[in-house]
């Protein structure tokens, strides 16, 4: 098990991701040989709001710089943010909260409503939400006028790419087969936007 941030790792290595996240297969040339393999995997990466850690922190104060902020950051180019789906920024908890919290919903409920959802998608397109491609976005992930005009405004705001808006159209597709709505709606939308606003990295 890999138990380094993602931002230690060099930015050749992290690059070299967006390929296989991109198409599901990688490359490999040498010389007068090419061969391609495929590489579909789903990735999990952790990252420090900055190199101490501390950054927006209630707890302790950061002592980075600004620069040192934006260096730590910036180690995760824009095109790489862009193929990953979904950016949760995870605050840190004081110790009463750790101890004192109430247990949260089931490992197997949780599966349970997964299974359904992933089901929904299968019946409807023959095939996940995650490998919708092209125009099969547009058929599976239609929006009505408001939840288009929301999406149209947050994505001019946070400066998203084409990339950036299918990927958020697809997690919003899957919030609504996991809420078990025919359409996606406005609410879909904006809670899919919240899973892309966590990091503003340098491209």
């Amino acid at each position: 098990m890999l138990k380094s941030k993602m931002p230690e790792f060099p930015r050749a290595a992290l690059e070299a991701l967006r390929e296989p996240l991109e198409s599901g297969t990688i490359t490999i040339s040498r010389a007068a040989q090419r061969a391609e393999f495929p590489a579909r995997f789903q990735l999990i990466a952790a990252m420090n709001p900055c190199p101490c850690g501390y950054l927006g922190s209630s707890l302790r104060p950061c002592r980075c710089s600004p620069d040192q902020v934006s260096r730590y950051q910036g180690k995760l180019s824009g095109p790489l943010l862009d193929r990953i789906d979904i950016h949760v920024e995870v605050g840190a908890l004081a110790a009463d909260e750790l101890v004192n919290t109430a247990p949260g919903e089931s490992t197997t409920h949780i599966r349970q409503r997964v299974v359904a959802a992933r089901e929904r998608a299968m019946a409807r397109q023959g095939s996940s939400n995650q490998a919708l491609q092209g125009k099969a976005i547009d058929t599976q992930c239609q929006l009505d006028t408001a939840a288009a005009k929301f999406l149209n405004t947050a994505a001019a705001r946070l400066g998203w790419s084409g990339r950036s808006i299918h990927r958020c159209l697809k997690v919003a597709r899957t919030i609504a087969d996991l809420a078990g709505a025919a359409s996606v709606q406005v609410t879909h939308v904006a809670e899919a936007v919240q899973y892309r606003r966590a990091l503003k990295a340098g491209a």
